[in-house]
């Protein structure tokens, strides 16, 4: 455990070194406070109510979660392994008494850690943001609502971390990784609409898997259901992925 401990550590300090993280935190920002512009200047030009403090984090998530933080996750994969595959880089830290599957997890944990540490950052930001132009709808149902959303959207973001981690562990150049992972990404939306019947099989419906904790009805079974496709997803891609990277002579 002190191995796994040490190995986290270390991976999340290269992960903060890095510019990508600045980056995502900037981007971030500038999508909440262009929403909010958007909606005040709709507000004001064409009379239209815009949305209240409780709706704006649902509707800053809805654009995040199927935008920038698809492309960090991806990024930020493919650098923390490919990455330091290009830089031989990896072979010194698999010098350290740790075992390859410690080493392996630790680097994903970092990741799963960046992905929260953003939607946490968003959520906050963008409930900031509903406050300041519209107090007057702050609810408790919403906040729980929101704390809802932005955890929930964790999961299918590990799925799609995991889809890019198994992608590295075959192809050697970042490039040619980030540009599958793009085509992966545009092929599954485009199977969606084409068999939109069997959409729910497809890992780019779940990033919007959010939408389903915060019905009226809550449909659980289609929750349960969805879950279990994803936990699924995890453990072949994360067994596909270590099995990968323990084969690889370094």
């Amino acid at each position: 455990m002190a191995g796994f401990k040490a190995a986290l550590i270390n991976e999340i300090e290269k992960l903060y070194k890095k510019k990508k993280v600045l980056v995502a935190v900037i981007i971030s920002l500038i999508f909440i406070i262009l929403g909010q512009l958007s909606i005040i200047a709709l507000r004001n030009g064409f009379g239209l109510r815009g949305v209240s403090s409780m709706d704006f984090p649902i509707l800053v998530l809805s654009v995040v979660a199927n935008t920038i933080l698809p492309l960090f996750t991806a990024l930020v994969t493919i650098d923390s392994f490919s990455g330091e595959f290009s830089h031989n880089t990896m072979k010194i830290s698999l010098t350290r008494p740790i075992s390859r599957l410690k080493f392996f997890t630790a680097k994903l944990t970092a990741i799963i850690l960046f992905v929260l540490a953003n939607l946490v950052f968003v959520m906050i930001f963008s409930i900031i943001a509903g406050l300041l132009f519209n107090s007057n709808s702050f609810t408790l149902k919403g906040i729980i609502r929101i704390l809802l959303s932005y955890t929930v959207t964790l999961m299918p973001m590990i799925v799609l971390s995991l889809i890019i981690a198994f992608f590295t562990n075959i192809i050697k150049s970042s490039v040619g990784v980030f540009f599958l992972s793009i085509f992966v990404f545009i092929v599954f939306k485009a199977l969606e609409i084409i068999f939109y019947r069997y959409s729910g099989l497809f890992f780019t419906s779940m990033i919007n898997w959010y939408t389903l904790w915060i019905m009226d009805n809550i449909p659980f079974f289609k929750i349960l259901r969805q879950f279990i496709l994803m936990l699924s997803y995890d453990i072949i891609l994360f067994t596909g992925s270590y099995y990968l990277f323990d084969k690889k002579d370094f």
